[in-house]
């Protein structure tokens, strides 16, 4: 399918900025609307909109979503592993959480040469920038485990994942891409959907499933 660009978009082309870097500027409020929809409608909380907006875009700089997904879950269990392992010592917060990162580090780094040794080739090759972002979900993870338990950490990471398969499918989606960079205003249409979401009154699909037994009474 041929991409017609528009003329502002080939104008920033003409300039040096690369196609890649315009479609992910564009998709981010696209992806941030559909965060802020699945919070504010559907109930799905995950850790809050910045976090599974920068884990979509590490799952789109992964070589395929599976290896993004694979990173996550690692740094996930690692994380939540270490934070048993520390609890005994009682350590403040910022050096408890600086081992952690430590050995996360350690282990993705050990999960990356096991990617090369068993010729997983596209995980062995997956670029920093990925990484460093997933990695920081650890700080996250912890921060809520503290405040609010294990539970509630785990289905929290576990939504933030939902969604950020979510809006890496969205972003990937190459007619939505090819529409983009034909028609950028489109983008616009993102700041009325936000405002109707954000005067959203109504119960969330979550509460309607919830309380559904007491909702029949009534």
């Amino acid at each position: 399918m041929e991409t017609t660009l528009s003329p502002l978009i080939q104008s920033f082309i003409l300039t040096g900025v690369p196609v890649e870097t315009i479609i992910l500027i564009l998709m981010l409020p696209i992806i941030a609307t559909l965060i802020a929809f699945l919070r504010q409608v559907v109930g799905i909380k995950a850790f809050g909109i910045y976090t599974p907006l920068i884990i979509t875009f590490a799952f789109l700089a992964t070589n395929g979503l599976r290896y993004g997904v694979a990173l996550f879950l690692v740094i996930l269990f690692v994380g939540m592993l270490m934070r048993f392992m520390l609890k005994p010592f009682r350590l403040l917060y910022l050096p408890r959480v600086a081992i952690m990162l430590t050995v996360v580090a350690l282990f993705i780094l050990f999960f990356l040469v096991l990617g090369g040794t068993v010729q997983r080739t596209g995980l062995a090759s997956v670029s920093i920038f990925p990484i460093v972002i997933m990695i920081t979900l650890v700080e996250k993870f912890v921060s809520v485990q503290i405040e609010k338990g294990d539970k509630t950490a785990l289905i929290l990471a576990f939504e933030t994942l939902i969604i950020s398969i979510a809006g890496f499918y969205i972003a990937s989606w190459s007619f939505l891409q090819i529409s983009l960079l034909a028609h950028p205003w489109l983008i616009l249409f993102t700041i009325p959907v936000n405002i109707i979401i954000g005067k959203w009154t109504g119960l969330r699909v979550s509460e309607y499933i919830r309380f559904r037994n007491i909702l029949k009474k009534i």
